[in-house]
């Protein structure tokens, strides 16, 4: 046999071995990736039938508490529903984060219940630097009163855990009206948010400035929104049944208004 044909043949089988090692490797990265999704998956139906036990046995007792439970049953309904679709393993933890977006909203109610607040529960993506209302306060928006208070009140029953929407922060707190719920319904904010930001906010210590608002890419390393699928971002569009969100923030030119940031506003 000729030292070509050896050689040949050395290479035929390198060859094979190859093909046979890459054929492992693929195969065990696909268990990897599958057992990866199975445990994100578990992790979040065990926020979800969690949510999902409080949602049955609480009820809300004035605006607040009642305000506060619907959001968590809308959240409930979202995140059960983005779970069964998913199939990554972002997606799941979007759902895992819905999930326990609504057990915030249970404990807000909790607490104006007075029942016991339960094991401390994780922060959600982007709520520590989306800060909190620290004190009271009234403005005025397109002839619309909006009121920030850091507790429940029959004016300001609805409650928000603190964190990124559709890229901008959204302080922990109580208000009079759910003025995030349009950019979380469509991923944008009217023009005119950034002027209501900077006169609700302005010089409260403890929330992001105007300009972390205005950037437009708070909380980005969350996840990009082709990862959310089914998330149930629209159907938070009742937001609990808020739908009395009213004045300005859900028509022509407030928020919500699903044209984006105009900036030929005049600031």
């Amino acid at each position: 046999m000729s030292v070509l044909s050896l050689l040949l043949i050395v290479v035929a089988i390198g060859g094979v071995m190859a093909l046979i090692n890459n054929s492992q490797n693929s195969s065990q990265r696909a268990i990897n990736s599958n057992a990866s999704l199975d445990d994100a998956k578990a992790d979040a139906q065990r926020w979800v039938d969690r949510l999902g036990h409080q949602v049955l046995t609480i009820s809300g007792e004035d605006a607040a508490s009642t305000q506060a439970m619907a959001d968590a049953s809308e959240r409930y309904n979202a995140a059960n529903s983005a779970l069964q679709s998913a199939t990554t393993v972002r997606q799941a933890q979007l759902a895992r984060e819905s999930a326990l977006e609504g057990m915030h909203y249970v404990n807000a109610a909790r607490e104006i219940l007075g029942l016991a607040p339960g094991p401390a529960l994780p922060e959600l993506e982007a709520q520590r630097q989306a800060g909190k209302v620290t004190e009271r306060r009234t403005v005025e928006h397109d002839g619309q009163a909006v009121t920030a208070s850091p507790y429940a009140s029959a004016d300001t029953p609805h409650y928000y855990p603190g964190g990124a929407v559709a890229g901008r922060p959204v302080p922990a707190g109580w208000y009079s009206t759910a003025w995030w719920g349009p950019a979380m319904m469509t991923g944008m904010w009217a023009a005119s948010s950034m002027m209501f930001y900077s006169a609700m906010f302005a010089g409260m210590g403890g929330t992001p400035s105007s300009d972390e608002f205005a950037a437009g890419d708070f909380g980005a390393d969350g996840g990009g929104a082709e990862d959310m699928g089914d998330m149930g971002v629209g159907d938070a569009g009742d937001m609990g049944d808020a739908g009395d969100m009213g004045g300005g923030f859900g028509d022509g030119g407030g928020f919500g208004d699903g044209g984006g940031f105009d900036f030929g506003f005049d600031f």
